[in-house]
């Protein structure tokens, strides 16, 4: 199965390497993750649900970017194999880390898979911050794979964007669900099955608060035109969070918890 979600952080590039490179900082915000840790030799372990794996790193790459190379989103430029990280203060710099992962256990959601994690700079500012990965699932679905790997992208975006810790903002997340489970509970007690499913499809489909993360912010695909990118955000007023093109024939293959032996895991 392939995942790819995409989405646009209004930070410095920089910024936004050391969040996710940073193996005590990715697993703050990654919801696929709830420990990733360094091992010798390049590798990491990391637990899902409780469950551990193993990753290691296979390559990361810092390219330069000529102007229509920015519009285009194509590469071109010098490559690293090894896991080590590498740096560049060119404001064109496009950067890339690569991951295989898995896991032997039964009941772990991903048996095995590999894949990316880019960054690259976008056209009006920030960074397109990206992810394609290819995996063996074993229990989860692929959407709710894509969901937990959205979801992640955006809580790290407005971690970036607003300085809320991503702690607090898992903690928002709780409390907005749990206000929209409650009015569905107390129109299951008050009101005729029509209107319950009436609220419950309501409140379903109100957007989150703009500093909520929610998964629909990001792209399931890459966008056609990378120039104007996405900023959905903008383009739907403060806060309106428009639904993500839908498509099963999301290009690319996964990153994992890290990257580099202290870098962060890029499982999608």
């Amino acid at each position: 199965m392939r995942v790819y979600v995409e989405t646009l952080i209004k930070a410095d590039l920089e910024e936004v390497w050391q969040a996710t490179q940073n193996l005590a900082q990715h697993q703050r915000w990654d919801l696929r993750f709830g420990r990733i840790e360094a091992r010798p030799g390049g590798r990491l372990r990391y637990t899902t649900l409780g469950i551990s794996g193993t990753g290691l790193a296979t390559r990361s790459r810092h390219l330069t970017r000529s102007p229509a190379e920015s519009r285009t989103g194509s590469l071109s430029g010098s490559r690293s194999d090894s896991p080590s990280e590498s740096r560049s203060e060119r404001p064109s710099e496009s950067r890339t880390s690569a991951l295989r992962f898995g896991s032997a256990h039964p009941l772990s959601p991903i048996r095995s898979g590999s894949g990316y994690w880019r960054y690259l700079p976008a056209p009006g500012g920030g960074v397109r911050f990206l992810t394609g990965y290819r995996y063996r699932p074993n229990v989860l679905p692929a959407r709710l794979m894509w969901w937990a790997t959205a979801w992640s992208f955006d809580r790290l975006r407005l971690w970036l964007e607003t300085g809320r810790t991503p702690e607090r903002l898992l903690r928002q997340a709780l409390a907005e669900a749990a206000l929209r489970t409650a009015a569905v509970a107390l129109a299951a007690c008050a009101l005729p099955p029509l209107a319950v499913l009436a609220v419950a499809a309501l409140a379903l489909a109100v957007p989150p608060l703009p500093t909520t993360p929610a998964a629909r912010r990001c792209l399931r695909r890459p966008p056609q035109n990378p120039a104007p990118h996405h900023d959905s955000r903008a383009q739907h007023g403060n806060g309106a969070t428009p639904p993500c093109p839908r498509s099963s024939n999301a290009r690319s293959a996964p990153t994992s918890p890290a990257s580099t032996p202290s870098s962060s895991a890029a499982s999608g």
